[in-house]
């Protein structure tokens, strides 16, 4: 089984410009995933789709960029995006509790759709209600490998201006439920708009990086009342990953959507290296 991941998508950053530099960063992602082989079994977009919740812009570009996948597109929540904008554009999207989260079943590892937007934060939030649903799907299944996928990441970074406090409320929240769950193969999120992976709360937590501009990698420390010149946005190629459930566990692969420059190609040059590397493999 093979899922696609983008996030941080911000179209609407150019309101008036339909070809806005944000929607040809999603166009080229989106030729990248549709011309592989294979082609992912489903695509998950991981929030903030779009730039300011603008269903009239933002979601509007969405679906006509979106509409020539061949593979289902499933989203979450982030905290630039509108739950109600965003319904009346997709509105066969589940919901619960009034929140944007929902279970797909169909494929051989579970996945549970969470919505971590808490409207007027930048950060996420996880409540109590939230926090019940989850548990109540958990409860369903206890033996399935199931897959988390949110947009904020309830981690300390390193990256001073885009982190998360791992003290705050809604992640101890989180962290209390994953933590008895030992089913939970990964937790899919985006937010920081670069590719990061650790542990947390006993499973892999894997960070996609953005299809609009990246976060500058930086982990010095930050004065909010100190200007220093720092870069903070870069415009890094449009990034996305590719997760590869093998039957046992996840691997998840990272690249962008640019022109990369092919040293070797399999040609007659290369297949004695393959045969003996296949062999290999056979015979271990």
């Amino acid at each position: 089984m093979l899922i696609a991941q983008i996030t941080d998508i911000h179209l609407g950053f150019e309101p008036n410009n339909p070809a806005e530099f944000n929607r040809k960063r999603l166009d080229r992602t989106l030729r990248a995933l549709c011309a592989m082989t294979p082609q992912p079994d489903l695509l998950l977009a991981t929030g903030d789709l779009s730039d300011s919740g603008d269903d009239e812009v933002s979601y509007r570009r969405l679906k006509s960029a979106l509409a020539a996948c061949p593979f289902p597109v499933w989203f979450c929540m982030g905290n630039h995006d509108d739950r109600a904008a965003f319904l009346k554009y997709f509105p066969h999207v589940p919901s619960a509790d009034g929140f944007i989260q929902y279970v797909i079943e169909e494929f051989p590892v579970r996945i549970l759709m969470l919505d971590t937007l808490e409207e007027g934060r930048h950060g996420g939030g996880y409540c109590e209600t939230r926090g019940a649903w989850l548990k109540a799907r958990l409860a369903e299944q206890p033996e399935r490998p199931t897959i988390l996928v949110l947009h904020h990441p309830p981690i300390e970074t390193g990256l001073s201006w885009m982190t998360e406090n791992p003290e705050a409320e809604w992640v101890r929240r989180l962290r209390s439920i994953v933590e008895g769950h030992p089913n939970i193969v990964a937790m899919l999120t985006g937010h920081l708009h670069r590719a990061i992976t650790t542990q947390w709360a006993g499973t892999t937590l894997a960070v996609c990086p953005s299809t609009a501009p990246q976060v500058a990698l930086d982990l010095a420390e930050i004065d909010p009342d100190k200007p220093d010149g720092r870069p903070m946005i870069v415009a890094d190629p449009p990034g996305y990953a590719l997760h590869y459930w093998n039957g046992e566990g996840l691997i998840s692969h990272y690249d962008t959507a640019e022109d990369h420059t092919v040293l070797a190609r399999y040609e007659p040059a290369l297949q004695p290296l393959v045969q003996m590397l296949v062999a290999e493999r056979k015979d271990a």
